[in-house]
């Protein structure tokens, strides 16, 4: 069993019931799934970006990712439907808590001048996404074996009802907000 998981069946779940009084333990907010995506709108020029895109993301969650295609042909962007533009990687149960584990003890930590990540970014359905620059910030990315730095989007879906159960939910998990 994932560390964080532990962590949050022994600690967190229950300072969540107490603050919030739930009747039933399935109301207690909880992550449900975290997804990893990279959009690469130069792929459309250059396909190998794709699959160096794919190979980091592999590496970072440590399962395979699906390739994205577009949905509908831009004239102006030279994109045509069905194009592969993108990948991403869905995450569950206890890869899920690794790799929350990793990026907020690991990887946000090496962001430069990190300051803490906003407490704006909720969706007002319990759900964050974060964005980060660099995929260099992960431990497993080799620095010198990367072709282009490629920012990507961490979205972390959880059961809350509303966002201030969800940033409850996430801060007990070691998320580090802004003040």
């Amino acid at each position: 069993m994932a560390r964080l998981r532990e962590f949050y069946t022994q600690e967190v779940a229950p300072k969540l019931a107490e603050t919030f009084k739930y009747k039933s333990p399935m109301q207690i907010p909880r992550l449900s799934k975290i997804v990893l995506n990279m959009g690469l709108g130069e792929a459309i020029q250059n396909i190998k970006i794709l699959d160096s895109a794919a190979e980091e993301l592999a590496l970072i969650s440590g399962q395979k990712p699906v390739v994205t295609r577009a949905r509908q042909s831009i004239a102006a962007f030279k994109l045509r439907k069905g194009m592969p533009i993108g990948c991403m990687v869905t995450l569950r149960a206890n890869r899920m808590y690794d790799f929350y584990d990793k990026l907020v003890n690991v990887a946000l930590p090496r962001v430069r001048d990190f300051r803490g990540v906003s407490p704006k970014a909720f969706d007002g359905r319990g759900n964050y996404t974060l964005g980060v620059k660099e995929q260099i910030i992960f431990p497993e990315i080799d620095y010198d074996k990367i072709d282009k730095i490629k920012g990507m989007n961490i979205s972390i879906v959880t059961t809350a009802e509303t966002d201030d159960e969800a940033r409850l939910l996430l801060q007990l998990m070691g998320m580090p907000f802004k003040k």
